[in-house]
């Protein structure tokens, strides 16, 4: 594989962009990456995309316009093991990241490669600073993350979720609904019982 690097894409200083194993690796048309920037092998950024400084991306399918600001790092492994008596043994991650259209993921997130299928962040979701998705999340479309909110592996984000800052999330949300806390609760609840 090769890199291959579309019209009007600029690269800042000190970047670097793996060449592709097994397929090419691919930065749109019109996308900007800031410095010190880690783009690994097989990698697909879409057109029309900002990445900021210190940002680290593995194992990630990219869609358009999307916004990724300072030192985030996306498709690294995720959390997994089996123990064993004296070891405990780590679980391979062979899924990736799939990141849609329109999406903004602010300064310092974590987004895991799936561990067998992939983590994926729907159309037009944004997420604030400091959050970290576990593997084999899914998050839908038009949803809005709020800074320091943890996703456990394999839960499933309905379309159009408001998350409350420093929540927890370690079960499925429904489509259209607005939930705070540690474990993430319906907001309304949430209140009456910090009312308490």
């Amino acid at each position: 594989g090769i890199v291959l690097i579309n019209d009007y894409s600029e690269i800042g200083c000190g970047s670097t962009i793996d060449r592709g194993s097994i397929s090419n690796t691919i930065i749109g048309k019109n996308t900007y990456l800031d410095n010190q920037i880690h783009i690994a092998h097989n990698v697909k950024i879409g057109d029309n995309c900002i990445i900021g400084c210190g940002v680290i991306i593995n194992n990630s399918i990219i869609g358009k316009r999307v916004v990724i600001q300072d030192n985030c790092k996306i498709g690294q492994k995720g959390f997994g093991f089996i123990p064993f008596k004296n070891k405990n043994f780590k679980i391979p991650h062979i899924g990736k990241v799939q990141i849609n259209n329109d999406v903004e993921i602010s300064s310092g997130c974590t987004i895991d490669r799936g561990s067998v299928d992939d983590t994926v962040i729907g159309n037009n979701t944004y997420l604030d600073n400091q959050i970290h998705i576990a593997h084999n999340v899914k998050i839908g479309a038009n949803s809005i993350i709020a800074g320091q909110v943890g996703i456990a592996g394999s839960s499933i984000i309905g379309n159009n979720v408001k998350i409350g800052g420093g929540s927890g999330v370690i079960k499925d949300i429904e489509s259209n609904s607005i939930v705070m806390g540690y474990p993430a609760v319906n907001f309304k609840e949430f209140i009456k019982n910090w009312r308490k």
